[in-house]
């Protein structure tokens, strides 16, 4: 891990950062931020745990929610995913559901062991592809207190069914026949082959120029993002057809779920269904006239004051 400042977003200097590791329940080494109010007090104090974007790193948008959040009183750790970033596990850029919300939950195991942490007031923030790992990992880790998802994808749904459920069992069946057959060509050659490049060019749907226009401009591009013109492997998809992460998202109650999205996002049917799934208590909160990626890093869009009240409600002492 670099001691480097190499954040997307300035530091902040009412908060003491430090670079930390912790290990998942497979063995795995991840990396993360740990950010700390600069003026606290003696005693404990809540904390959360931040992922997300999928494809993204610590460095981007987690980062920068974390920081803030510690600036108004939090103790927060934005960490990368197994397999990406800083984070072990080999190859590199593979992704699983399963191991991807076991890193949420080995992230507030951390949180838990720190000494300025109130392990009984733990808290997590998932954006993007990682609001869906976030409400995956509160739905079994009764540890978590309470859950933020932000402008959220989920994942499984999306790779198995295409976005607004478009794929058919004609597509699904063929993506499937490719991406098994592939494995043996990954395994013959003893390392898997990767997708194209993400986000190099600026076209495609207009969500698909905003994300170029956020990872591959100064703006938010990390060399260590899988999303910043590097790419997952091939197989990647594999298990996200027949692994869906939101099935069991009522049990989150009676503990509160925010959902944060964008009126004009393209992604807006994910949050909406995961809200109608989730019981109560739960919130539905539409940014008006905000894009998906308005989300990741704008100041003024971002509803900071909100996602405050949320946890000092829910994470009070």
């Amino acid at each position: 891990m670099t001691d480097d400042w190499d954040k997307v977003f300035p530091r902040s200097a009412n908060v003491d950062h430090q670079k930390i590791s912790f290990k998942n329940r497979y063995g795995i080494t991840l990396a993360g931020d740990l950010y700390l109010p600069k003026n606290r007090a003696n005693g404990r104090l809540a904390a959360l745990a931040v992922g997300g974007p999928f494809g993204a790193v610590k460095e981007q948008s987690s980062g920068l929610y974390a920081q803030t959040m510690a600036e108004r009183g939090f103790v927060t750790l934005a960490f990368d995913p197994s397999y990406t970033g800083e984070s072990g596990g080999a190859p590199r850029n593979v992704a699983s559901p399963d191991i991807s919300t076991e890193d949420f939950m080995a992230a507030i195991d951390s949180l838990g062991l720190h000494d300025a942490v109130d392990r009984e007031r733990i808290g997590v923030i998932g954006i993007c592809g990682w609001g869906g790992m976030a409400l995956s990992a509160a739905a079994v880790d009764k540890r978590v207190k309470a859950v933020v998802a932000s402008t959220m994808y989920d994942m499984t749904r999306v790779m198995s069914k295409g976005y607004n459920d478009s794929m058919t069992l004609e597509q699904r069946t063929q993506t499937l026949e490719q991406l098994s057959r592939q494995r043996w060509t990954d395994a013959e050659r003893g390392t898997p082959a990767y997708q194209p490049r993400y986000n190099v060019e600026r076209k495609g749907e207009p969500f698909m120029i905003d994300y170029h226009d956020y990872y591959m401009t100064p703006r938010g591009y990390h060399p260590r993002a899988v999303n910043s013109g590097n790419a997952w492997t091939i197989t990647t998809p594999l298990p996200f057809n027949n692994l869906p992460i939101l099935t069991c998202i009522s049990e989150i109650s009676p503990r509160p779920v925010l959902f944060v999205h964008g009126e004009k996002a393209h992604s807006l049917y994910f949050a909406q269904t995961a809200y109608a799934a989730a019981a109560e208590p739960k919130e539905l909160m539409i940014i008006a006239g905000a894009s998906h990626t308005d989300l990741y890093d704008k100041m003024d869009v971002i509803p900071f004051d909100r996602l405050q009240s949320f946890f000092n409600q829910h994470l009070a002492a």
